[in-house]
């Protein structure tokens, strides 16, 4: 489980494996830069070079393990927060081989490496060694898609959604001291003078 920094942490991890893994031969041909943007730096692409955006769109509560415990002592009763990041990758490119082959790349590295973990995920999230973070397709509608894109300044990219799930947040600590159940009061019969 990790901290408050965990959303962050997981788009820059995502970010930081493409950069690192792009191949210098595709570099050559088709130089790219790789950067989480938030929904003001997705709105602002006049003077973007050739870049691929990874842009949290969206974040759900997960539905499977929503109430499930983090572990098995019965004397801890937080529950982790457990969320789903929607991100939108886009390619802004001026021409269509670059934009359709960078894509494609991006497509096959989260193919074949799906899993973020502890040693992909920048430490600043607070992992654990037992976290992990599945990357995996999804489907958006055609008309989520272009939701997406009228709420946001610039026209329509070629995009690409997924989702990182499952990324488990821990809860606040609990004081240490035992909750207080009951109070004892004192009742005094008031003379009248």
């Amino acid at each position: 489980m990790a901290n408050t920094f965990a959303i962050h942490s997981v788009g820059a991890s995502l970010a930081t494996y493409l950069r690192n893994s792009y191949p210098s031969a595709l570099s050559a041909v088709h130089p790219c830069e790789f950067k989480l943007l938030s929904s003001m730096e997705m709105g602002n692409a006049e003077d973007r070079t050739t870049t691929l955006s990874l842009y949290l769109y969206r974040i759900t509560i997960n539905e499977h393990v929503r109430n499930v415990r983090g572990t098995n002592d019965l004397s801890v009763a937080e529950t982790p927060l457990s969320v789903d990041l929607h991100f939108l990758l886009t390619v802004w490119a001026d021409n269509a081989l670059a934009e359709q082959t960078i894509l494609t790349w991006a497509m096959r590295q989260l193919h074949q490496r799906p899993v973020l973990d502890r040693s992909t995920l920048s430490p600043d999230g607070g992992w654990e060694s037992s976290d992990v973070v599945h990357v995996i397709p999804a489907e958006l509608s055609h008309e989520d898609l272009m939701r997406v894109w009228e709420a946001l300044e610039p026209s329509y990219r070629l995009s690409l959604s997924y989702i990182a799930r499952v990324v488990r947040i821990d809860p606040e600590p609990s004081p240490s001291g035992m909750p207080v159940v009951v109070r004892n009061f004192a009742m005094t019969k008031e003379t009248a003078q």
